[in-house]
Order: C-alpha cells, then sequence, then structure tokens
C-alpha cells in the first residue's frame, strides 16, 4: 500500500507517519509513505529523524495548494491522509486569511487532484470543533456544524467539501473528528507542551478567564491508531468521532500540570478569555468502537506523565521552536 500523508512533519501527521513506518498498525504493514509538507512554522523535518532513513518513507516540501505538484506526487498513491492544516485558534483570531486558504482553497485543490488522478481513498483529519460548543451530553456525529472561530469555521468549510466530492464524484472519502490532543513533539504554542516548557523553565503560565473552559483531551498514538482503522475498515463518506475519554476544566488541566513539575499557583496568571472561545467540547465515539473496536488505550494521567518527562529530556527539540516563534 502506498500512503500520500499531507502534513506528515506536524505533531499528529509525524506521529501517524512515524507508527506506520516502525509497523505499529497491522493492516497497514509494509506500507509506503510519501510525506507533503510545506514546512511552514510548525512543521519539523526532526520529527521524522526517527524514520528518515526507511527504506519506505520519502519526504517532498511542497503546498497542498500546488496543484501541479499534486498531479505529480498522487498517481499510483493508494490512500490520502490529509493532515496538512493550519491549526492554531488564537492566530486565525488575529488573521484569518491564511486559515481559509490552507484548509478550505488547499483541500479543495486536494480533492481535485484526487479526483483527476483517480487516487482510491481519501481520509480528511477534522476536529471536534466544527461542532462548536456544548453545554451537557455529548456530539455524536450527525450534529450540525456550528463552528465559533475562524480556525473550525474554515475546517467545518473543508468538511463540506469532503462530503460534496463524496456525494458529487463518488470519491471513497471518510472524516475523522478528533478531540484534544497531546504528546510528544507537539509544537510549543499549544496549552499543554507551552505550559509545561514554560513551567521547566520556571515562567509564568497564561490562563484563560478563570479556565472553565472543558476540553476532551486524547493522546496522539490512541488518534494515530484510529486514524489507521479508518483508513483501511471505514465506510465511505462516513464521519468518526474520535475520543480520549477523559473531560478537564483547563483550571484543572493547570492543576495537574503544576503538580507534575513541582510549580506553584504563583506561576498562574490570569490572562483575558479568547475572544468567542468555546465553552465546552464532548465527542461520543461510540460509532467508531461498534464499527471499528476503537478504544482509547492510554490512562490520562501516565500519557501526561510522560508527555512532561519527555519536554524534559527534549529541551534540544523544543527550545529552538520557542525561540523562533517568540514563545
Amino acid at each position: 500500500m502506498k500512503l500520500l500523508v499531507t502534513g506528515g512533519a506536524g505533531f499528529i501527521g509525524s506521529n501517524f507517519v512515524r507508527r506506520v513506518l516502525s509497523d505499529d498498525y497491522p493492516n497497514l504493514a509494509g506500507a509506503e509513505v510519501t510525506v507533503l509538507d510545506a514546512l511552514t512554522y510548525s512543521g519539523n523535518l526532526a520529527n521524522l529523524a526517527p524514520v528518515a532513513s526507511s527504506a519506505r518513507y520519502k519526504f517532498v516540501q511542497g503546498d497542498i495548494r500546488d496543484r501541479e505538484l499534486l498531479d505529480g506526487l498522487l498517481p499510483g498513491i493508494d490512500v490520502v491522509v490529509h493532515f496538512a492544516a493550519e491549526s492554531h485558534v488564537d492566530r486565525s483570531v488575529r488573521d484569518a486569511s491564511v486559515f481559509v486558504s490552507t484548509n478550505v482553497l488547499g483541500t479543495q485543490t486536494l480533492l481535485d487532484a484526487c479526483l483527476h488522478s483517480g487516487v482510491p481513498r481519501f481520509i480528511h483529519v477534522s476536529t471536534d470543533e466544527v461542532y462548536g460548543s456544548i453545554e451537557s451530553g455529548s456530539w455524536k456525529e450527525d450534529h450540525i456544524l456550528e463552528p465559533n472561530s475562524p480556525y473550525s469555521a474554515s475546517k467545518a468549510g473543508s468538511d463540506l467539501l469532503v462530503r460534496s466530492y463524496f456525494r458529487t464524484h463518488g470519491l471513497n472519502t471518510s472524516i475523522t473528528r478528533c478531540s484534544n490532543n497531546y504528546g510528544p513533539y507537539h509544537f510549543p504554542e499549544k496549552v499543554i507542551p507551552l505550559f509545561v516548557t514554560n513551567l521547566l523553565d520556571g515562567k509564568k503560565v497564561p490562563l484563560y478567564g478563570e479556565g472553565l473552559n472543558v476540553r476532551d483531551w486524547l493522546h496522539v498514538d490512541d488518534h494515530c491508531r484510529a486514524i489507521a482503522l479508518v483508513v483501511t475498515e471505514g465506510r465511505a463518506g462516513e464521519i468518526y468521532n474520535i475520543g480520549g475519554g477523559t473531560e478537564l476544566t483547563n483550571r484543572e488541566l493547570t492543576e495537574l500540570l503544576l503538580s507534575a513539575t513541582g510549580a506553584s499557583w504563583d506561576s498562574v496568571e490570569h490572562v483575558p478569555d479568547r475572544l468567542g472561545h468555546d465553552l465546552r467540547y464532548s465527542v461520543d465515539h461510540t460509532k467508531i468502537t461498534a464499527e471499528l473496536g476503537y478504544q482509547p488505550l492510554v490512562p490520562f494521567e501516565q500519557g501526561l506523565a510522560d508527555v512532561v518527562q519527555w519536554y524534559r529530556d527534549n529541551r534540544a527539540w523544543w527550545e529552538p521552536l520557542k525561540e523562533r516563534a517568540g514563545l
């Protein structure tokens, strides 16, 4: 099997690539992987260093909006796994244009190119944020889309394009919608790596408002294992929620991170809440469990402890990133 993984040098995409090339997924054993990544600020070839010597790995630096490049890469590909996206909500609040261009136009260009090249299977990796905010209960896959940030609106737009290419053109697509990921190699602008690295350096951490926003946390290994199942077992035209099953307020998460790093609440700085900040996300992953046998396997406490230790042990990875990004 030949895979094209877009955004494969990013946090989640690189985890998927490393796992595939390590043959961690029996259904994808022996697969060849071509990574397409533009290497913008959050794409990092160091994330792929553990598998860079694999004979089954190829890296191409390029943009999913480059149709000529895609037309040269896609013939012979069996599955496209589409991770590439601008994903940081705060950046989308400041400037939505690149989010619309990459997430909407980029996905449309990729879909067109797949259709033209006869790619048999297309997996679109999306987010629970397209659903908006939910006061109680959990979203099922048929819930209406009510995105509240420019980022989530751009992802909802890309989801609808993927659906349309299945309905209109018969392209064999599946969409996955995950909850908040955490794990190693996570770019340090996101809450867990930002807080951990700041606390390790004795710096303050910014907590939005009173910290009452609730998120469901999913280890990146569990997320990528679910995506691997969808690649070969997911049904055409279907959407699959992928959840971790650990809901925490941001305040509760902060308390755990303070404890893990030996810091106190004196390190917490309350900052004005984000514009349009969704109060609570919660996905129901009953469908992927029933159809594909997915269950989250990484206990959150152990996963979080492992992540904190990873950042302790890998300053050479994150310190240059924070310096370049001014974090």
